[in-house]
């Protein structure tokens, strides 16, 4: 995901931040600090345990308390989706990476056609997670209160943990909501699987899951809470993409890249001026060339690459200064969803079809939208 860092992998799988997530934490730390009295008083409500203010509420103490408490909470989303991701690598699904950002936690999984059979486990096991995490950090809140004999002390550690098992129990019930793209709607589509055709229960969970943003934006905007509408936004956005990538997957199953591809491809010289390769753009209408070096593939040169060089240094460079080195490609026998993830998730325009060593030739994403268009009507 763009704008994301690697902070280390467990079992083989890529953790990442995205850097949504640290803008979250002061965020969290400061409402969480502004409210503790408040939430203090739902803790005690809650769970019947008198807490002792007096360290929790001094100085700038609930503000160190409430960072500690969003570290907390997500540690208790990674821990979700390493659950996800495990479930899911144990089935044979590849774990590309997990990112943690402002609204909680991502898996990237290269799945294909989502099985019922096992979808159904693998969206159960993270709210349920969530779930043990919660009744963990509740049961450690009641051992601290037997335990620890300073009251100031012990309001701290009951407060702290109390408060997380509060919000890992919410985690579990908000994500059962039936709603994209939380677990709930994937569990939803798996039971909706299993007595209709996949692509029409994706689309019926989807429409819930944007009656839900519908929901949550008119509560927003009737309470004045700019999270609820921020949440609005994420479902609405998630149940769209969610719908057209079944869609997507539906239309293209059984076509592959060499089904559609451009042959006889045009390829251009590593010492080609940028100019001359502005003007084959002009001529050919092409907005992308591989460049070959003594018959070997070595880059591809696009407009792109074109553009983030300024007008008067075009003059001085060749193709091998601007072109896009260690591009990918793929066989003429690989399915043409896999080639429209890629570029959607590379954010590129065209993949080299390659027969071993030897060009056989191209696919844009405008080649695939077609298709896509053609088998819709």
């Amino acid at each position: 995901m763009n704008g994301s860092l690697r902070i280390g992998s467990i079992s083989g799988i890529p953790v990442l931040i995205h850097w949504t997530f640290l803008l979250v934490i002061p965020l969290f730390a400061w409402i969480i600090g502004t409210e503790i009295l408040l939430t203090t008083g739902l803790i005690e409500s809650v769970f019947g345990i008198p807490i002792n203010t007096s360290l929790i509420t001094s100085g700038y103490n609930p503000y160190i308390i409430g960072a500690i408490v969003t570290l907390g909470l997500f540690v208790g989303v990674f821990v979700h989706e390493m659950a996800h991701s495990l479930l899911a690598k144990k089935k044979g699904i590849k774990i590309n990476s997990i990112t943690l950002l402002i609204f909680g936690g991502i898996s990237s999984m290269e799945e294909e056609t989502p099985d019922p059979r096992v979808e159904l486990p693998m969206a159960l096991v993270g709210p349920l997670t969530s779930l043990g995490v919660g009744l963990i950090c509740v049961g450690f809140m009641y051992l601290f209160s037997l335990v620890i004999v300073d009251p100031a002390v012990r309001g701290l550690m009951v407060y702290t943990f109390g408060y997380l098992g509060l919000l890992n129990i919410f985690l579990f019930a908000f994500n059962l909501l039936p709603a994209f793209p939380m677990d709930g709607g994937r569990v939803l589509r798996a039971w909706l699987a299993r007595r209709m055709p996949l692509p029409r229960a994706t689309k019926i969970a989807a429409d819930v899951g944007k009656g839900f943003a519908v929901l949550f934006g008119l509560l927003g905007i009737f309470l004045l809470n700019p999270i609820l509408i921020l949440i609005a936004f994420f479902i609405w956005i998630g149940a769209s993409q969610e719908s057209t990538a079944m869609k997507y997957n539906f239309l293209l199953k059984d076509v592959s890249v060499g089904d559609i591809m451009a042959k006889n491809v045009l390829t251009i010289p590593p010492e080609m001026p940028v100019r001359e390769v502005i003007d084959l753009m002009y001529s050919t209408k092409h907005l992308g060339f591989p460049v070959r070096e003594r018959g070997i593939i070595t880059g591809m040169v696009t407009l792109a690459d074109v553009h983030k060089l300024p007008p008067l240094e075009r003059e001085a460079m060749q193709a091998r200064d601007i072109m896009t080195k260690g591009i990918i490609a793929l066989a003429p026998s690989a399915p043409v969803i896999d080639a429209l993830r890629i570029m959607s998730n590379m954010n590129i325009g065209r993949i080299p079809v390659m027969d071993g060593d030897e060009l056989v030739g191209i696919v844009t994403k405008t080649d695939i939208l077609k298709v896509i268009e053609l088998r819709e009507m």
